[in-house]
């Protein structure tokens, strides 16, 4: 049975590994929840429990973020249980290119060390069901963790006439996208909390809209987002791309406020809640482009108009692509694509100040009761 799937078809991350090798900040925002992640496996009586110890790595991409994260996490197990057999899963979409995380997994990148050189009965697995679906036997995950992944919606929730992104939406496009992402929010943490054994963790890191109203790419300078519409809307004026393309074109994402994160958690008449999970804690940070830093110092200009892009690149190329006509050949698409980042890079290599992908998250730990 199909029922309860999500098409999530359009949205695909870099694969051969270029995601993790592009993507800096992203590795940056896990490796800046290690402490948390600690802290709340500490929290879990891993020596007490027979059976091996479930961790999952849920919206894991190519696993290179996340893999300095994954050695701590299991390092601190094998101090507490050196016996115990340790499972470590991870979960992405259908079309995610698993052969670059198990090559990296299995010490093929020679710029990564692997954990499985470092600690033994570690067995490692992946699963290719959205986490908006059950994934894990009920009561069988020890440990869960995600970053930067539970913003993308389990489909496209409308369209936004004046935008490409929820960010820039109003009225009741904005309110379609929000009712949407919230009713995903509480699939995700309800499938959650059936899968945790009682008095197991999650630990989670997503892009929100912080207290002071930024999100990612909006923290003061240039808002990355408005620069995708303007840059996309150009090729609609010069007529490379049709109005109905750009119409066409939306990310099919939500940044959500604290509160909204933690409603289903706090309201004890939620489903959420009522399935037995609790909001241990939460807060918010903004780790820094490490692009825009590195140019700050060095100031090459070249070099950071070229490797910033990339960086944008990785994970809302497919959005752009995918909107487009397919009576276009599939050579025209790259072609325009290709175009308009590199409208992109020449927007930034003019005027290069206050372009910045500083990443805006709120930092979340859960527990099972």
């Amino acid at each position: 049975m199909n029922k309860g799937r999500t098409s999530r078809s359009t949205v695909s991350m870099w694969g051969g590994g270029d995601y993790s090798l592009n993507t800096i900040g992203a590795k940056h925002v896990i490796d800046n929840t290690g402490e948390l992640a600690l802290a709340a496996l500490d929290a879990i009586d891993v020596a007490g429990q027979a059976g091996s110890f479930q961790i999952a790595d849920f919206g894991a991409a190519d696993g290179g973020t996340s893999i300095d994260l994954v050695r701590r996490i299991i390092g601190r197990v094998r101090e507490r249980a050196p016996d115990r057999p340790i499972c470590m899963t991870y979960t992405d979409l259908p079309r995610n290119d698993y052969s670059a995380l198990f090559n990296l997994v299995h010490g093929g990148r020679a710029d990564v060390t692997s954990y499985l050189d470092e600690y033994d009965n570690v067995h490692v697995y992946a699963s290719g069901t959205s986490f908006y679906l059950p994934i894990f036997p009920r009561e069988t995950l020890d440990f869960g963790f995600s970053a930067t992944a539970m913003h993308w919606t389990s489909g496209m929730p409308g369209r936004i006439s004046n935008h490409v992104h929820a960010v820039g939406a109003k009225g009741e496009e904005l309110e379609t996208f929000r009712r949407f992402a919230l009713a995903d929010w509480e699939r995700i943490l309800v499938n959650r909390a059936l899968e945790l054994k009682s008095g197991a963790r999650l630990v989670m890191s997503n892009f929100c809209i912080d207290e002071q109203g930024r999100y990612l790419g909006n923290t003061g300078g240039v808002n990355m987002f408005d620069s995708f519409a303007m840059l996309w809307r150009r090729l609609v004026e010069d007529g490379t791309i049709t109005e109905a393309e750009f119409l066409n074109t939306a990310f099919p994402q939500f940044y959500k406020t604290v509160e909204e994160y933690c409603a289903p958690l706090t309201d004890s008449s939620n489903a959420v809640y009522q399935s037995g999970l609790r909001l241990e804690s939460s807060e918010t940070r903004v780790v820094p482009c490490p692009y825009a830093a590195r140019f700050a110092e060095d100031g090459d200009l070249e070099s950071f108009a070229e490797s910033y892009v990339p960086t944008l690149r990785t994970w809302s190329e497919t959005v752009f692509f995918n909107s487009l006509d397919t009576v276009r050949s599939e050579q025209e698409r790259r072609h325009i694509v290709d175009g308009f980042y590199q409208s992109y890079v020449d927007l930034v290599r003019k005027d290069p100040i206050g372009h910045a992908m500083d990443y805006v998250h709120i930092y979340m730990v859960l527990s099972k009761v």
